[in-house]
């Protein structure tokens, strides 16, 4: 097949696509195409999300579908472009990043009737590519895939993947590998880097970036007496509430940096990300996270601080008279509320995991959540287990292996904790804190098994994990090891990294 075909009509079967932010915004892309892949075949497709999209899912499956996945085959509608944005890495501007092995082909309506983002990633390289090749590995995209859809069974916002096609190429790493390009979808892919690169080249059109984003992510505010200022709250609550979910479920992003943060409030690019092991505030994953700016207990305070690169952005837009010291303080307002508005979310998620939801003392119930993390991190806890023992407790089962009952602080606190329940049935109240703690996520050691064996074709362990973490919350029989700790020693020096 050719390199990218854009056709002139939709053929029966093919998804209908717009290019809303392509056409409304040439500024901030650059037209590209996908790399000519020799022999595109598909790896694994999402029917369930095609059919979320209104993509019919023969038709997907289909090889006019593997090349719509590849990005050779396009429908009406496509503008294939690679967006453009800056972002603050680790801390230190860069003013031209961009997707530099990445497409966005368009748009589709999904079953809600929003716009989701159709973005391959792998297509090739792009004029953002700085030297890269654009390429990407099997083992790299199943890992995206698999993580993508194990936090969206989690119910954390994500970006999501529709499928994963092998292009007939070999993409130099470590070794040589197959590559294979992803087909991603999110709410949008507009970043706080969009909005920096946006307002260090053309100010004024940084108000339609505003118009457009709340036109798309928070349509009841596009009539808010000051847009930009709407916008701003907005995307600060979206973060609070999902960097909440990370951190009550053990999430390690790995690399917040500005070109990572979406203004629709999901979770984008699963290369260094983790989930914890043992609790501790000072876990980092991440190859190049040397100084740990990105560990587990730092991803509040680093939410906040992209969000005043977001805030700097805006503030021309924030106060019309020119009064830069009142744009200042009215973004202050705002920025200052994110930790407690985090606080909050998270507050909420906690008092669902140990079962103490609608309490009147929400005081007490927020000393025994910050007690209980203080004996995680102290006793070395399980992250995802500790939550699940505590039901158990709650049934009279004595979990094995429960770390915190070696804690001296452990029976005061469960004392406390269950004098808090009142009279609410113990058993109902564990039923209702397993339906929100799951029993099943990606630990390290089995996604890095499953990666290992897909590279050298052997699909049935990803396969297996994929089915398992995307029904975490119901243990099942056979089942036991996806529930287990890693074996000794694994974390000891575990990495993930970026771009493979």
């Amino acid at each position: 097949m050719s390199a990218t075909d854009v056709k002139d009509s939709v053929a029966p079967g093919e998804p209908e696509l717009s290019s809303s932010f392509a056409e409304r915004f040439p500024e901030l892309g650059a037209e590209s195409q996908a790399i000519d892949a020799p022999a595109p075949e598909p790896v694994i497709v999402n029917d369930a999300l095609a059919e979320f999209l209104g993509i019919d899912v023969d038709w997907l499956n289909s090889d006019d579908g593997t090349a719509f996945l590849a990005g050779i085959k396009l429908p009406a509608g496509s503008v294939p472009i690679a967006m453009a944005y800056a972002g603050h890495q680790f801390g230190g501007y860069s003013p031209v990043l961009g997707d530099g092995r990445a497409i966005l082909i368009g748009e589709v309506s999904d079953a809600d009737g929003e716009l989701e983002d159709i973005h391959l990633k792998g297509s090739g390289r792009t004029p953002f590519s700085r030297g890269g090749d654009g390429l990407a590995t099997l083992p790299a995209m199943l890992r995206e895939y698999l993580m993508a859809e194990a936090m969206h069974a989690l119910t954390v916002p994500t970006s999501r993947a529709l499928g994963v096609v092998t292009t007939g190429l070999g993409v130099r790493r470590d070794k040589i590998e197959a590559g294979a390009v992803l087909a991603r979808v999110a709410r949008s892919h507009i970043r706080v880097g969009t909005f920096e690169f946006t307002a260090r080249r053309d100010p004024e059109l940084v108000r339609d970036l505003v118009d457009y984003s709340l036109e798309r992510h928070y349509p009841e505010l596009v009539d808010a007496e000051v847009p930009a200022l709407a916008l701003l709250e907005a995307v600060a609550n979206a973060q609070a509430k999902l960097i909440a979910k990370w951190m009550l479920l053990g999430f390690v992003h790995g690399v917040m940096n500005t070109d990572n943060v979406l203004i629709s409030g999901e979770t984008i690019d699963y290369g260094p990300c983790a989930f914890l092991e043992t609790h501790d505030p000072a876990t980092v994953f991440s190859s190049i996270d040397r100084h740990g700016r990105y560990a587990f207990g730092n991803q509040p305070a680093i939410g906040q601080w992209n969000l005043a690169r977001l805030a700097e952005t805006l503030l021309p837009l924030i106060d019309d008279d020119d009064d830069d010291d009142d744009a200042v303080a009215k973004a202050t307002v705002v920025l200052e509320s994110f930790p407690g508005l985090l606080r909050e979310h998270w507050f909420e998620g906690m008092a669902s995991k140990i079962g103490l939801v609608g309490q009147h003392d929400q005081e007490a119930v927020g000393a025994l959540a910050g007690e209980l993390v203080e004996m995680m991190t102290r006793s070395e806890a399980d992250h995802t287990l500790t939550f699940r023992a505590l039901a158990k407790v709650l049934r009279g089962e004595t979990p094995s292996g429960f770390a915190l009952a070696s804690d001296s602080a452990w029976e005061n606190w469960s004392q406390r904790w269950q004098d808090a329940l009142g009279d609410a049935d113990k058993t109902e109240v564990a039923a209702a804190m397993d339906a929100v703690n799951p029993v099943y996520i990606p630990r390290n050691h089995l996604v890095e098994e499953a990666l290992s064996a897909a590279g050298v074709g052997n699909l049935e362990p990803f396969q297996q994990l994929l089915d398992v973490t995307t029904s975490p919350y119901v243990e099942r029989d056979g089942l036991e090891r996806y529930g287990e700790p890693a074996p000794t020693g694994f974390t000891e020096g575990y990495q993930t990294f970026c771009g493979t």
